[in-house]
């Protein structure tokens, strides 16, 4: 398969993606000299069938469902099957579960830095409607390796919350409303592509790691971890060993990976963080409530000993008090979370 043009388009969405996706593929030419490939974040049990055909009733381009080791054609939608990666190789396409990023799986990012790695400048990368962060990562290394960058301007958005990430953080090739993206793509395809400019080392390096874990089911070599960045004193929520911030100078976001294969930018990070201390929060306090029980159970039960009857009511009412603790801490982080969001907008 001979390149010369934008020939590999890659689409992320989250939120409302699916009706942003229809509208997007309505103007592409049954001819389109590209493969476009479609990560939208997915619950394990969604029915990728009806949504591929609802997709396919937009479009004159052939649609399916991403298939592991299968060859790249051009003309062809493929979309990551629900919980599981999309990556592409110089000629193939991967499907594998492998760990999440961003917490999420299928996750943007693997795609759009496997798709800078291995097709460098000829890339097109496409965010759409979503929420969180997940493919800030991957638009940079489209970015950095010379391809196009397109964003659905916000305010066309269903939910604008993905698409403003990638705008506060990198700047893009183009923004547009959704009505006129299909026909932009289909004007950059046709671009040559630039071929002046290299892979750099470290998208390489990153994308080769993530397809041995995702793939081969291989842990990252500690050595090669070291070169793509430094250790941190946090723990992978995931999976509990040691994080590398792979953070560039120049880079407007913070990013994380363990060595097992779960990547996190901050903003993901923090809010994996959270959960973990919520579901901990929740155990500690349903075993504190459990605990009550069993004193006042005991007590109540308790005939011949008066005093160790008392004792023991005593002690459920400590354990009262710090389950009342635990509950407040709980509902002032919930409302905290509450008003973080109304001010990120």
């Amino acid at each position: 398969m001979q390149i010369t043009g934008h020939n590999i388009i890659v689409i992320g969405t989250s939120a409302g993606g699916m009706e942003a996706l229809c509208r997007l593929v309505e103007p592409f030419p049954a001819d389109l000299p590209a493969a476009v490939f479609i990560v939208q974040h997915l619950s394990a049990d969604s029915n990728i069938q009806y949504l591929l055909k609802r997709l396919a009733s937009h479009t004159k381009l052939s649609c399916v469902v991403a298939e592991h080791n299968t060859h790249i054609e051009y003309n062809a939608i493929y979309m990551a099957p629900p919980d599981h990666h999309l990556l592409i190789d110089k000629k193939h396409i991967l499907v594998a579960r492998g760990p999440r990023e961003n917490q999420f799986r299928p996750s943007i990012d693997p795609l759009f830095r496997s798709a800078a790695a291995f097709h460098g400048a000829q890339t097109i990368g496409v965010i759409l409607t979503g929420f969180l962060s997940d493919g800030l990562v991957g638009m940079n290394a489209v970015q950095r390796c010379g391809g196009f960058t397109v964003v659905q301007d916000p305010t066309d958005a269903e939910y604008s919350d993905l698409p403003r990430n990638i705008l506060r953080h990198m700047p893009v090739t183009h923004t547009a409303p959704i009505a006129q993206m299909g026909q932009l793509l289909t004007q950059l395809v046709h671009q040559p592509a630039p071929d002046s400019v290299t892979v750099q080392p470290d998208i390489l390096l990153e994308a080769q790691i993530a397809q041995r874990i995702m793939i081969n089911s291989e842990n990252a070599n500690i050595g090669d971890m070291d070169k793509l960045g430094k250790r941190v004193p946090y723990t992978c929520p995931d999976c509990g060993g040691t994080l590398w911030e792979l953070t560039r100078e120049k880079d407007n976001v913070q990013r994380f990976r363990c060595h097992t294969g779960h990547a996190y930018t901050d903003q993901s990070l923090l809010s994996s963080m959270n959960n973990n201390l919520e579901e901990t929060l929740y155990v500690a306090m349903r075993t504190l409530e459990e605990r009550r029980n069993m004193l006042m159970s005991m007590a109540n039960q308790e005939t011949g000993n008066a005093k160790w009857a008392t004792l023991q009511r005593d002690r459920a009412e400590e354990m009262k008090t710090h389950i009342e603790r635990i509950r407040r801490i709980l509902e002032a982080a919930t409302v905290s979370d509450q008003e973080h969001q109304r001010e990120a907008g």
